[in-house]
């Protein structure tokens, strides 16, 4: 079970969405065709295809900012696996309202859903070996608490959230410090005793230096073979976290895996990913 993100979290996000479709005179075709204010009606939130659900509470909020009396009712709870025609959600109360809020809902509960659904395939590939899948930074600007919600729902594990919860010394930053040693040992005088220290290696040489020197709690072996990944966890030998990241695919994670690394980061689960098919329909 996912602990649910709370709305004061979430609303933002939403009340953002509205107002830009909203633009600068409302829904013109709603107001347009629902003459009657009052109209009522009930409809149901439908998988369109297989997945993983994530991101129901971004439509529940969809709708209650338009209308707080419509009523959203869930049939199930973020990070269900469901079939194709599995109803999510009813919604019922003012047409105006549901019919206005119905693209932003769909938009934030189509885009997670298909976040959590590309995780949870990648978690089966890994199953049988000890890999756990983990996302990056690599998000859409002020969206990351919600695409690493939906990475959670998936069954997926959290990268650091930002700048300012870890270290993570990558090429760029050994370039300008002048290599592996001189990184390292200033991250180490720098970090507070609850930070932990990351170093991207992308050779084993890189990584026998950065072993050397200690105070590295996670090597990022980054674009490595799995032969050479292999290598780097032998090396490795339980000292520090091991983590392959770079280019990895459904078809090359399982050899990923069985390299024996402890992580695996993708970061195109969070920044390309498919949206996952979602449809309101009228239910009479």
């Amino acid at each position: 079970m996912i602990h649910p993100l709370p709305d004061i979290m979430l609303e933002p996000l939403v009340r953002a969405g509205l107002l830009e479709d909203l633009g600068r005179a409302g829904d013109l075709t709603t107001d347009a065709v629902i003459a009657d204010a009052d109209t009522h009606v009930r409809a149901v939130l439908a998988a369109r295809q297989d997945g993983v659900i994530a991101g129901l509470d971004m439509a529940r909020l969809s709708f209650a900012l338009m209308d707080p009396r419509i009523k959203f009712t869930p049939h199930l709870a973020d990070g269900s696996t469901v079939t194709a025609g599995t109803p999510l959600a009813t919604v019922e109360g003012p047409a105006r309202g549901i019919l206005s809020g119905e693209r932003v809902g769909l938009n934030f509960l189509s885009h997670l859903s298909g976040i959590a659904s590309a995780t949870a395939r990648f978690v089966e590939l890994v199953r049988p070996y000890r890999a756990c899948i983990t996302c990056t930074r690599k998000t859409m600007p002020g969206l990351r608490a919600i695409q690493k919600y939906a990475v959670r729902a998936g069954g997926g594990n959290n990268h650091r959230f930002g700048l300012d919860d870890a270290i993570l010394i990558k090429d760029n930053h050994l370039a300008f410090a002048g290599g592996v040693r001189a990184a390292v040992e200033r991250a180490r005088a720098a970090a507070g005793h609850l930070v932990r220290i990351e170093l991207e290696v992308d050779t084993l040489e890189q990584l026998r230096e950065g072993l050397d020197v200690g105070g590295v709690d996670v090597f990022l072996l980054d674009n490595m073979p799995p032969d050479l990944l292999r290598k780097a966890v032998r090396l490795i030998d339980g000292r520090a976290i091991s983590e392959a990241s770079g280019g990895i695919t459904p078809e090359t994670v399982t050899a990923v895996a069985q390299t024996g690394v402890d992580l695996i980061s993708l970061g195109w689960l969070t920044h390309t990913v498919r949206v996952m098919d979602i449809g309101l329909d009228y239910s009479s």
